[in-house]
């Protein structure tokens, strides 16, 4: 099932208050509801169990709560079912949660918000970023209980900031994430400084060694997968890129006669770090072969009408035409085609990252790994496979594209012979 959003006041929220749950318990599935309905913006989803499943898995993986979410999902898929001539209108998310329209008609409901989209948009803020710095502005502007948010203080931040630690128990990434939205705000919107906000309660940040791989289990990840999905955790692996660099890879950033990747933008907003790192000589043939399905599938669209994939706006400007052309076009295109949410044409988008990792997930579960297998162990893996093999730090660090050479360090915590090599006292016994 799948639905779109309807005339406000007719959805679940209004189902939601005409139930016989407590209002702790309201609030909690609202929270959830609304929570799991921006994840969809984010990733260009529409609510289905798969979705929503793959949305709980996430949470685990992070380390966040998941039964509460599990909770107010399941309610909000029964309410669905029970009302199955009437799907539309279970998805009244409240004015500000509600899918992203086309950029045309989406600038915003309100003057603040309007001011924060243009601000976004003219600083050429990747989709996900714009989506969740708006979500974060309304957050906070529920959490300031009626008060206009162009009145909020410092004071306001830092009491929403140990509001997220102390009260949601929301991990140290996810409470940068939001401090990151409003500090936004607070300069392009509001027009003045947030002040330290360096005494809010911070979210504890546990030290944890990257989970790795072993190069046997590598192999039986890889061997318990197959098609598209194979190739991507192979070319994650084998180049150590991030999964939504993987994801936003073009035919054009793949060069099999040099062996290189290169990833454009690296982590980050628009136009951020450029880096190339290494393509494994025994993945050239498997890449080959798949851009000449991938060449099928162009053509097809083309002579289809389709129109061109998405391009960063600065490209799109010099080259409206270069969307139509086979060097832009993503090496993981989905299988279906989709609605662009801010132009509103209809494009063959990426893969989600959502079927990728459940893909990994499924494939370590069949492979018997006794570990939280995430695509981003495979990048962890590549790292600690390169120290391991005497490869120099700082190159590690290139491959990776980490800023700082502390990050690349956290590998040597988990190599086989992290420092000084040392004996066991019980192998002597």
């Amino acid at each position: 099932m799948s639905w779109r959003h309807p005339k406000a006041g007719t959805g679940f929220t209004g189902r939601l208050r005409a139930t016989e749950l407590t209002p702790e318990k309201k609030e909690q599935f609202r929270r959830g509801i609304v929570a799991y309905l921006h994840h969809l913006k984010v990733v260009r989803d529409r609510a289905s169990l798969a979705s929503a499943k793959a949305y709980i898995n996430g949470l685990s993986t992070h380390g966040l709560p998941d039964t509460p979410v599990r909770e107010a999902l399941r309610w909000f898929f029964k309410a669905a079912t029970k009302h199955g001539q009437d799907r539309q209108s279970v998805m009244d998310v409240e004015d500000h949660s509600s899918p992203i329209l086309p950029e045309k008609s989406d600038r915003g409901k309100t003057p603040w918000e309007q001011r924060l989209v243009e601000r976004l948009r003219v600083g050429q803020y990747q989709w996900r970023t714009e989506a969740t710095y708006r979500d974060w502005a309304w957050r906070f502007a529920d959490w300031l209980r009626g008060r206009p948010i162009e009145t909020a203080t410092d004071e306001d931040i830092k009491g929403f900031l140990s509001y997220l630690a102390v009260e949601r128990s929301v991990a140290s990434s996810t409470q940068r994430q939001a401090l990151n939205a409003l500090v936004f705000f607070f300069r392009e919107v509001l027009g003045r400084e947030p002040g330290d906000l360096r005494s809010h309660q911070t979210s504890g940040r546990p030290k944890r060694v990257p989970e790795v791989l072993t190069i046997d289990e590598c192999r039986r990840l890889f061997a318990a997968m197959s098609g598209t999905s194979r190739l991507m955790a192979e070319i994650q692996y084998g180049a150590g890129v991030r999964v939504m660099e993987l994801i936003r890879l073009r035919v054009q950033h793949i060069d099999l006669e040099r062996g290189i990747v290169t990833v454009r933008g690296g982590k980050g907003r628009m136009g951020g770090k450029d880096r190339v790192t290494v393509l494994p000589e025994r993945l050239k043939a498997p890449i080959a072969s798949h851009l000449l399905r991938l060449r099928e599938l162009f053509e097809k669209d083309r002579a289809s009408g389709v129109d061109g994939v998405w391009l960063p706006p600065a490209v799109e400007h010099k080259i409206p035409k270069a969307g139509q052309r086979w060097e832009w076009q993503w090496l993981f295109p989905s299988r279906e085609l989709s609605i662009d949410p801010r132009s509103g044409r209809r494009r063959r988008h990426h893969v989600l990252q959502g079927a990728y990792q459940n893909a990994v997930r499924k494939a370590a579960e069949a492979a018997g790994i006794a570990k939280r297998v995430t695509p981003h162990v495979l990048r962890h893996s590549f790292a600690t496979h390169l120290l391991e093999a005497g490869s120099d730090i700082r190159t590690v660090q290139d491959l990776l594209g980490h800023a700082d050479v502390a990050t690349t360090m956290v590998y040597t915590h988990v190599m086989n012979k992290p420092g000084v090599s040392v004996t066991s006292p019980f192998d002597r016994l």
